[in-house]
């Protein structure tokens, strides 16, 4: 897996609550879909999603959980949810084979997305969240950074 972070996807109870204390900061807001802030944190990116949208997205299991040592299950889940971009959908398979083969637990296979991107989302043996995917609307650079496009993705 290429060993860069593109996106840092923060959970947030109350959408425009988090955005006006971002702004508040001094933070401006990128171009963005409807129901999500982006933020260009210098080479990567900052995003703001309500916490359920985002853990249903991932594939977390944000109900009772009995088996509590499930990697990517909810007890305990963060939400926090780390990125990594890829130049195309192809690199996103093989990475997320990668991972498999590494020993990561698949929370969602790769597939397209309602978005118009392609993605895969699988935890770390901690449980730690990943979503690599290939945005078309996003730049990645040749040198990994991740540059957010015109809000479509």
């Amino acid at each position: 897996m290429d060993q860069r972070l593109s996106l840092v996807t923060l959970g947030v109870q109350d959408l425009d609550r988090a955005r006006a204390f971002y702004v508040a900061l001094g933070w401006e807001p990128g171009p963005s879909p409807e129901h999500i802030v982006f933020f260009q944190a210098g080479g990567m990116v900052v995003a703001l999603w309500e916490r359920a949208a985002l853990g249903v997205d991932s594939g977390i299991d944000l109900g009772e959980n009995e088996d509590e040592d499930t990697p990517g299950s909810g007890d305990g889940w963060g939400g926090i949810n780390l990125g990594l971009n890829l130049s195309s959908a192809a690199d996103v398979d093989e990475q997320m084979s990668q991972a498999r083969d590494a020993g990561a637990t698949i929370l969602r296979q790769p597939g397209n997305r309602y978005w118009g991107g392609y993605s895969g989302v699988f935890a770390d043996p901690d449980g730690h969240v990943w979503e690599i995917a290939y945005n078309p609307y996003w730049t990645v650079t040749q040198d990994g950074l991740t540059l957010l496009g015109d809000g479509r993705g």
